[in-house]
């Protein structure tokens, strides 16, 4: 008998809510195959960026009269609607809603990193972190003395845990891991390693911004000390991210940017800070945006994450075997199979650079991404300037591959 977590998506139903999808370019309609980059938004979400500005635009926290109280309390709402999305329980006080998952890197990274770290410390990474991560803590690490380490990508694409036992030890004071990489679309035994770091009494850090879109993620049973993720990439709009902190840890961090609303009191000579999370959102914030990152996660939730992540999963494996089937075409990162990979998946082309390809799918009203995607020293290691991405959301249906791979052989037939 099918649950709810089991029975598939309604794919038409919900592409009713994304207009975009029905756009044409040049009398063919667009197969949107680059979610991992950007989401599409749905029309509850725009509509709730609409009736903000419509009905209740007024600055937060700010004002006594009634559209300020009301902006105040959806706002605030948001936080908690958004610690519960990532399952902290917490609510508002461990969610800090910053500009995007670069941003949360870098608050944790100036605000705990700048003052904790330093040559006696070492900070671990893995070889397929997004450059928000990977270069953050490189210039954090060059500023403090704290030594580099970083965890090796196995042969398969997946990570090579035994060399993270090695790399792990004492000395290490922070791991920054991503959940699921946008390249390989490894998924990583996150928890695995937070119990490995902890062990050795460091902190643990996941970007997810790949996983918080397209799975269930619960930071507690991560036991993650920082998370954090983008909304753009979650169905809500540009410009707003969060970063779920223990609160214990924010509570004893300085904060990143000084300015209006993250002040308690101010004198000439000194200020004390406001309480969580305002004491991380200097100046007027992201209200709009966050109210509609809410909307987004209510989307979301009302599909099912599990549903998600089974339907985007299903689909990437669907394009990684018509794709390994072309023998030009070399796919990167694991194979599908017992979550070993999200639903995106990146390619190289024998003889035919990720750009000339983009361009040939473009010509066939394909949006996939190419170059090195953010992750250029793991493309180094791999030994490829760039490669190709497509990557599948709650919208895509299965019907979508075939022109991917329509396009993929063409290329072929034409440069390989």
């Amino acid at each position: 008998m099918s649950t709810p977590d089991t029975e598939p998506l309604d794919v038409e139903r919900i592409r009713e809510d994304f207009p975009i999808l029905q756009r044409e370019f040049d009398g063919k309609q667009v197969v949107y195959l680059d979610s991992a980059a950007t989401a599409q938004t749905p029309d509850p979400v725009v509509d709730a960026i609409a009736e903000y500005y419509r009905k209740t635009n007024a600055n937060v926290h700010r004002g006594i009269h009634h559209l300020s109280q009301e902006a105040s309390i959806a706002y605030e709402e948001a936080h908690d609607r958004l610690a519960e999305f990532v399952g902290a329980s917490g609510g508002r006080e461990e969610l800090i809603f910053t500009k995007n998952t670069t941003e949360s890197e870098n608050l944790v990274a100036y605000a705990w990193g700048l003052n904790e770290l330093g040559p006696d410390d070492a900070v671990v990474l893995t070889e397929m972190e997004h450059h928000a991560s990977l270069v953050t803590w490189q210039q954090i690490a060059k500023k403090t003395g704290a030594e580099l380490r970083y965890v090796q990508v196995a042969e398969d694409g997946t990570l090579d845990m035994e060399h993270a036992t090695e790399v792990i030890d004492d000395d290490v004071a922070i791991a920054s891991v991503v959940h699921i990489s946008n390249t390989l679309g490894t998924v990583v035994p996150v928890a695995e390693l937070a119990d490995l770091v902890h062990e050795h009494d460091g902190l643990f850090f996941v970007d997810g911004a790949q996983a918080v879109p397209t799975r269930p993620v619960d930071v507690e049973a991560i036991d993650a000390d920082f998370y954090s993720f983008s909304g753009h990439k979650m169905l809500g709009p540009t410009g707003i991210g969060g970063l779920y902190g223990k609160q214990h840890l924010l509570e004893e961090m300085e904060p990143f940017n000084y300015g209006g609303g993250m002040i308690r009191s101010v004198s000439f000579e000194d200020a004390e800070w406001n309480d969580l999370p305002w004491k991380f959102e200097a100046g007027t914030p992201v209200i709009a945006q966050g109210i509609a990152l809410a909307e987004a996660a209510d989307y979301l939730d009302d599909i099912g994450m599990e549903r998600i992540r089974r339907h985007e999963e299903a689909l990437a494996a669907e394009a990684y075997d018509r794709l390994e089937a072309i023998d030009e075409v070399t796919v990167l990162g694991p194979a599908p199979g017992d979550d070993a990979r999200a639903g995106l998946l990146s390619f190289v082309v024998d003889g035919l650079h990720a750009h000339d390809l983009a361009s040939i799918m473009n010509d066939h009203a394909v949006a996939v991404r190419a170059g090195d995607h953010c992750t250029q020293p793991l493309h180094d290691k791999l030994g490829i300037p760039a490669s190709t991405r497509a990557s599948f959301y709650v919208y895509n249906s299965v019907e979508e591959i075939d022109p991917l791979v329509a396009g993929v052989e063409d290329a072929v037939e034409l440069f390989a």
